[in-house]
């Protein structure tokens, strides 16, 4: 798995732009409304409204900046803190607050699908999360990965 994308994301735009074929495939994790552009008709598109440019260029850098810190956490970190950063990130950009004071995570997430984002085993995930559970750092309700002291989550090491 190579990263997380949501409703309203854009894929396959390095190929577009590069004009080759698209090196990864995307699976959805539920039923959704897709729409398939040109590689042609985007750029085309691109070239008429500059704004989309600055868009899809911020975009690009920050996906860049996630994997960046994905190869930056594994060289430096052990799995538990990797675990950790990734659900704090994911948290961040795609979590919301709930009234009982948690923060959900915002995306559905098995543990062998956290272990291929982290770079690590299915079974050091399992015991990182159980770690985090302990700690009342996290409660791994069902698929659902809830937490429940960002800034403990955010700081553990």
């Amino acid at each position: 798995m190579l990263g997380i994308r949501v409703s309203g994301d854009v894929v396959g735009e390095l190929a577009a732009l590069r004009r080759e074929p698209r090196s990864a495939m995307v699976t959805t994790c539920s039923p959704m409304l897709v729409h398939a552009i040109r590689a042609q008709a985007f750029i085309d598109f691109l070239d008429r409204h500059p704004a989309a440019w600055n868009a899809l260029a911020r975009m690009i850098a920050d996906r860049l900046d996630w994997a960046n810190r994905r190869r930056t956490d594994f060289a430096q970190f052990s799995v538990p803190v990797r675990v950790a950063n990734v659900l704090v990130e994911l948290s961040d950009r795609h979590g919301a607050d709930r009234a009982d004071g948690k923060r959900e995570l915002g995306v559905d997430l098995t543990h062998e699908e956290i272990a291929n984002l982290v770079g690590a085993r299915k079974d050091a995930v399992f015991k990182a999360i159980r770690r985090f559970k302990e700690l009342k750092l996290i409660d791994p309700s069902h698929r659902r990965k809830l937490v429940i002291d960002p800034i403990g989550l955010a700081t553990f090491r």
